[in-house]
């Protein structure tokens, strides 16, 4: 399994804590240094079975910049979404983990970390 990170997230250190306490085997992924493509980003809506809008931080001041609270949250517009997240990965939802069995889950909380470990 996979888990994106920003270090100086604290949801992002208590899910690590959370996958290291349960034994898991994981790579950790510095998104902001190690941005996600456009392609990554539609695989991984895919498997959060979410949209771009759902995952992005609009109170970031890359999305003020931006404008984003007003753009149309509608299909035409995904790819707009998924652009403006690749470009400025700071708007990503932390932490997010990919795993193995090809399901995701933005994990924010405990129960959320805990829903992709094994068994």
């Amino acid at each position: 399994m996979e888990i994106w990170i920003n270090p100086r997230c604290g949801k992002c250190r208590s899910a690590l804590t959370e996958l290291d306490a349960a034994g898991a085997s994981y790579t950790v992924r510095r998104y902001l240094e190690d941005p996600p493509t456009a392609a990554e980003l539609e695989q991984v809506l895919g498997r959060l079975l979410l949209e771009p809008w759902d995952i992005t931080r609009l109170d970031e001041q890359a999305a003020k910049d931006l404008g984003m609270k007003q753009w149309p949250r509608e299909a035409g517009e995904r790819a707009r979404w998924i652009a403006a997240l690749a470009e400025h990965p700071i708007l990503i939802q932390r932490p997010i983990i990919t795993a193995d069995d090809g399901h995701a889950v933005v994990a924010r909380t405990p129960e959320a970390v805990r829903a992709v470990l094994p068994g």
